[in-house]
């Protein structure tokens, strides 16, 4: 590996040497078992002390969690990023992006709310997709209101009653649906979407508590959207000092920045086997307090040795563009110059082994 430019801003990672063939091995997998084994717990919220700050609380404040749920590529991250106001979970075109639950805090004088952005709800096929599918089930039984998201330039259908049932199953949290992507359709083609969810409201027995329209691209109600799950919510102090975004850690942001990368552009090739695990993040030492420089060391795991070399490309071609298209998200998102280190190891069959799940946070 080569010391970077003097300008961090042009930095290049550095890269694996296509050739060769790592593999994550026995060891490696025992050495970081617990590395990733704690389970999201809300409880530590139930007060205002116990996040550590005090502040006068209005009269008639509320806070409260939701929780975006769907079928995969229903919009449910970019919703969540567009209600923040900022970018705090990775979006993609293909479908099951989402696998970790973030939480998005929007800030407003009447009230905190906390979004809860979950995978998409599916049939599972491997291991790892009977995990995420159990991670939404979990959550649900914690939030205070489920917002379910029917992408408006999609029929209603199988998947989503599916969703519905699942959700008929948590007696305790308020039920919303939300017609996301109303960018993409017509007024008149709107109007039988809304139709066909309240349909399917009276199909499952499902008491929806409001119907909303939204484009989280172009914003068309997505403040209507903040006011309507705010209101919803019980009084309460803030949970979160104000300012706070997100409470993901920032390694895990960096991750899954890398993975919405990688991602993008081998869509058509490459399967969603790709995972991300930052090993070691921190400032460099020995610089100027004015011109600080994160490194960042990455590894991205696949399945097989030819998926390898598509995720590397030719002479590291297409690890470069990654890393480049990664680098700059993240030095968007923490406000530092970024030096990147990605490599690439091969985790045979990882989304259906248990041990190796754990080992990629799972």
């Amino acid at each position: 590996m080569t010391e970077p430019h003097e300008d961090p801003a042009h930095e290049e990672p550095a890269l694996e040497e296509p050739e060769l063939d790592d593999e994550l091995d026995e060891d490696e997998l025992e050495e970081d078992e617990d590395e990733f084994d704690d389970d999201f717990d809300y409880s530590h919220f139930a007060a205002a002390e116990a996040t550590g700050f005090s502040i006068d609380i209005p009269e008639g404040h509320r806070s409260g969690f939701a929780s975006f749920v769907g079928r995969p590529n229903a919009g449910k991250s970019t919703l969540t990023n567009a209600l923040v106001g900022t970018k705090i979970v990775i979006t993609s075109s293909r479908p099951q992006t989402t696998r970790t639950v973030v939480r998005g805090i929007v800030h407003r004088p009447d009230g905190q709310l906390i979004l809860v952005d979950t995978p998409g709800l599916h049939r599972p096929r491997t291991l790892l997709g009977e995990r995420l599918n159990d991670l939404v089930m979990a959550t649900w039984s914690e939030v205070d209101v489920v917002a379910v998201c029917f992408p408006a330039n999609e029929k209603i259908g199988p998947g989503d009653r599916f969703i519905v049932n699942e959700l008929a199953k948590v007696r305790k949290s308020i039920r919303i649906a939300v017609a996301t992507k109303t960018d993409l359709v017509t007024p008149e083609q709107l109007g039988e979407h809304l139709l066909s969810i309240a349909e399917l409201g009276r199909e499952t027995g499902t008491d929806w508590a409001e119907i909303v329209p939204v484009s989280a691209v172009s914003g068309n109600q997505v403040s209507l959207l903040s006011d309507l799950l705010l209101g919803l919510m019980p009084e309460g102090p803030p949970l979160y000092p104000d300012g706070d975004l997100t409470d993901a850690p920032e390694q895990i942001i960096a991750a899954e920045l890398i993975r919405e990368a990688a991602l993008e552009g081998v869509r058509d090739e490459l399967p969603h086997s790709i995972a991300v695990v930052v090993e070691e993040m921190q400032l460099r030492e020995n610089r100027p307090k004015d011109k600080p420089l994160l490194e960042i060391h990455a590894n991205l795991f696949v399945e097989r040795d030819s998926q390898k070399g598509i995720v590397i490309g030719h002479k590291g071609s297409r690890l470069r563009e990654v890393g480049t298209a990664a680098r700059k998200q993240i030095e968007a998102m923490l406000g530092t110059p970024v030096f990147l280190d990605l490599h690439v190891k091969v985790a045979k069959d990882w989304q259906r082994d248990p041990r190796q799940l754990r080992r990629l946070g799972f």
